[in-house]
Order: structure tokens, then sequence, then C-alpha cells
């Protein structure tokens, strides 16, 4: 029998484009979080800077947050863009262990700004953690019940995302995860990111949350960069 899972979801503070830095924050907030799974926002390595170059999984930049997971046994998901094939770019999601870092997820569902530099994701991902499935997603794919579907009939326990969304778009998350939630009965987590970004994101929602399979909020993270939620599912 599976034991219960410790989960957080982070929305630490960014420096555009500064990746060694945001490793370094992500790296405390990973020890600071003290759980087994700790979520990041979209692109929370490089802000909302649709230029910032790709981040293979190999960069030597992410050695801190590898250490902080080897550390606590956690593993990080961690937004970042990342290279694909021929000289492709995703809006990625990279997994983060004492091993070191996978890209595990490619965003599928982009915006319209998005699309011009970066290629969507083939097909939906999971994630296995003590026994606990896994399903992956990033921002603007919460938004499509497909995504969420298709996902789901993967087989997964929770459905665990990185959005982005402005401090006067935050219901809007809300209302994504509790149709996730109550349509699919699984758990939700929602790291958001909080605070200024790129792409116009000068005051980004935050309030981080996650949810139970029957739409009921099991907790709620504020506003500011820095907050960090930190939840048992069973």
């Amino acid at each position: 029998m599976r034991a219960p899972l410790r989960i957080a979801v982070a929305q630490p503070p960014c420096v555009s484009y500064k990746v060694e830095t945001n490793a370094g924050t992500h790296a405390a907030t990973v020890r600071d979080a003290g759980t087994r799974v700790v979520v990041f926002p979209e692109l929370s390595l490089t802000g909302y800077e649709l230029d910032a170059p790709a981040i293979a999984a190999d960069d030597p930049r992410l050695a801190p947050i590898v250490e902080a997971c080897a550390e606590m046994r956690s593993l990080a998901l961690v937004g970042a863009p990342v290279p694909g094939q021929e000289g492709a770019a995703h809006i990625g999601m990279l997994a983060v262990d004492d091993g070191g870092a996978t890209v595990a997820y490619r965003k599928m569902w982009l915006g319209e700004a998005e699309s011009e530099r970066f290629t969507p994701g083939g097909k939906p991902a999971v994630l296995e953690v003590d026994g606990w499935r896994l399903g992956l997603a990033i921002c603007k794919d919460t938004g499509v019940p497909q995504h969420a579907a298709d996902t789901a009939a993967l087989g997964i326990d929770a459905y665990v995302a990185g959005v982005l969304e402005s401090a006067d778009d935050a219901a809007v998350q809300d209302e994504r995860a509790h149709r996730v939630a109550t349509g699919e009965r699984v758990w939700v987590a929602i790291a958001s990111f909080a605070g200024g970004t790129g792409g116009g994101y000068d005051r980004a929602a935050g309030r981080s949350s996650i949810w139970t399979p029957h739409g009921e909020v099991l907790g709620r993270a504020g506003p500011e960069p820095g907050a960090i939620l930190r939840a048992t599912i069973a």
C-alpha cells in the first residue's frame, strides 16, 4: 500500500534571464519546502521571456537544484525553455532529482506569441513517484478539457501544472483547477507565478493551490513571491 505523498506548490521570486540566480532560488525553495515533490511555475528558471535560450537537461547551472533534491530526497518540477529536435524549442517541465534533470514534459497548447518561437509538445506525460502517477501540464494546457481527459486516460492520481496568469485573471486558474478535479476525479496541484516577469506580466497572480478530487480547495497560497504551499495527499 502506497504512503501519502507530500507535495508543495511554490512561487519563488524570479530574475528574468538569470538562470544561475534562479536555480539558486529554486534550490533554496526545495530545501524550505521539505516535501517529496515541489512544483514550480511555467518558465520559472528564466521568467516569461520568450526569447530566453533553451536550457538543456545537462546544463551545469542546474547543479544547485540537483544537490538540494539529493539532500531533501525531493523531486522538483521546474519550468524552462528546452531544446527539441532539429533546432526546435519547447516550453518544458524539467524533472530534477538526485540523479540530475530530464525533460519530463513539453507544453502541448501554446499561446499565440509562444507559437512564434516554440513548437508544441506531441503527447501527454505522466511521472510516477512512490506509486503516485502525476499527470503533467503547463498553463494553457489546463484550459483545454481534452488535455486533462487525454492525460487522465493514462491513469493518473494527480494533475500537476506550472502556470502563469495575471493578477486580474487569478480566477481563471481556480476555474480550470476545479473543472479538472471534478471532471477527472483527481488531485490537482497548481504552481502559479507571482510577482513581475516578462511578456507584459508586471503583476502575476500567485495564489498557487492544491485541490481534492471533489473540487475542494485543500490550500491556497497568497499573491506574494516566495510563498510555498505544502499539503499531503492520500
